[in-house]
């Protein structure tokens, strides 16, 4: 392919792309490239890869399904964050002893006023 062409080819489609990102559907490829990911890239590689025939463009339906899932993830990865942080207090043993003894006193009267 003549060179003049193909940065040509680039522009022309890059032209086409109206966003700064462009959300782009790979295509099945002699060294193993698998069909169907998705991926954001900015305009410029999105063009690049489709005039090489790796990826196509993706269409508004699947540009859509692409973000939700995107911030569907994103929502459960930050609910997974919340849940992972665990929280720890110091105290002295002193201190533990006599919150234990307290707890101890309150459930031996509270058994106490049952009987």
């Amino acid at each position: 392919m003549d060179v003049k062409t193909y940065y040509q080819k680039i522009r022309d489609v890059e032209a086409t792309i109206p966003t700064p990102f462009a959300v782009v559907m790979s295509l099945p490829t002699d060294d193993g490239g698998k069909h169907g990911v998705m991926i954001e890239v900015p305009r410029h590689l999105a063009a690049k890869i489709v005039v090489e025939g790796s990826a196509k463009l993706a269409n508004a339906e699947q540009v859509a399904e692409f973000h939700e899932a995107q911030q569907t993830a994103f929502r459960a990865a930050k609910e997974a964050a919340v849940v992972s942080k665990l929280e720890v207090t110091m105290l002295p043993s002193d201190e533990l002893k006599r919150l234990t003894d307290d707890v101890k006193k309150l459930k031996s009267g509270a058994k106490a006023g049952k009987d």
